[in-house]
């Protein structure tokens, strides 16, 4: 919808732009230099052949411009189709905890955690600190430490604040 309305006003007024930019003077050809000023006379008087060669009009050569046609296009990039299925280099892990009973795909892939378990090792870390760590979350979710480190630091559920919800 938006390039609708985008077109329509680049195609405002083209009339009128084109007519005005036709219908302006265009800029002449450059002042010869004055050595060449006195030699084209000169040269024209002794080949008058010259003036008729340069004024005429080829028309062999106004045929094949005629029939001259260029096209022109753009190089398609390739087009990446993903595939639906899980690539086989990746490895994966079935979901911890299924208590939830909310499982919306049965393999994750190691590195990744869904929202259960997210909200899972949180509750676990702020519970027990001393037994649930960084590292053995790390370990236990195949997670990187600097990854576990940042969510258990800048992670905070909605309504959690320091260990009091809001009613």
């Amino acid at each position: 919808m938006g390039a609708r309305v985008t077109r329509a006003f680049w195609n405002f007024n083209l009339d009128n732009c084109a007519e005005r930019e036709i219908s302006e003077v265009k800029p002449s050809a450059a002042h010869k230099h004055p050595f060449t000023k006195a030699l084209m006379p000169e040269q024209l008087s002794h080949h008058p052949e010259l003036e008729e060669i340069v004024k005429r009009k080829d028309d062999k050569l106004l045929t094949l411009l005629r029939e001259v046609y260029v096209e022109s296009k753009d190089p398609v990039p390739p087009v990446r189709v993903k595939d639906a299925s899980i690539p086989q280099s990746t490895e994966l892990r079935l979901l911890k905890g299924n208590h939830f009973n909310l499982m919306t795909s049965q393999n994750i892939p190691k590195g990744k955690i869904s929202v259960v378990e997210a909200l899972t090792l949180l509750n676990n870390h702020k519970c027990s600190p001393e037994t649930w760590t960084a590292e053995k979350i790390a370990q236990e979710y195949y997670l990187e430490l600097r990854d576990v480190k940042s969510l258990l630091t800048f992670f905070v559920a909605k309504g959690d604040t320091l260990g009091r919800s809001k009613i």
